[in-house]
């Protein structure tokens, strides 16, 4: 059995199912009785892949921002798919919040990534490939163990893993 089993660890996100939940997001705002008569909004930019959340307060912004939460929580999305740019006043007294979606993986978290497999000592190779990291390796089991290590540290972004092969 000389052939190498491998797998890919990207971080991508899914950019239907987050427009889904930005449109239930909207439809319960303009329902919700707090935020009923408000000019809290979000959108989606699908071009730029940004979320961009406005509000009258920043109370307001707080809950806007809970209920976009939940619905990505509810249809699977991971809360570390996107990041925070940070709140900032828009015109008058409306408070703007921007939102970017995490594609790929960063060179210094995929170099922390290898090293962290690397040090489990695994008979495994884990290369940077763009983007994202291919392991590969003579046993499944290794490779198991690669995926393990991986789900239970915090990279700070969310990791799928594909083309197990």
């Amino acid at each position: 059995m000389a052939q190498d089993f491998s797998f890919d660890i990207v971080s991508k996100v899914d950019l239907q199912t987050l427009d889904n939940a930005v449109n239930n997001a909207m439809k319960e705002i303009k329902n919700r009785y707090d935020l009923k008569n408000t000019s809290s909004s979000i959108e989606i930019e699908k071009n730029t892949q940004e979320i961009t959340m406005i509000s009258d307060s920043d109370m307001q912004m707080d809950q806007v921002a809970q209920v976009l939460y939940q619905k990505m929580i509810k249809l699977g999305l991971n809360m570390k798919s996107i990041k925070s740019k940070g709140r900032e006043k828009a015109g008058g007294d409306k408070v703007r919040e921007a939102f970017t979606t995490v594609n790929g993986i960063e060179q210094e978290t995929a170099k922390k990534i290898v090293k962290d497999i690397k040090d489990l000592k695994l008979k495994v190779q884990a290369s940077i490939q763009g983007d994202q990291i291919r392991i590969s390796g003579k046993t499944k089991d290794d490779l198991q163990s690669a995926i393990t290590l991986c789900r239970q540290n915090d990279y700070g972004i969310p990791l799928q893993f594909v083309n197990y092969r």
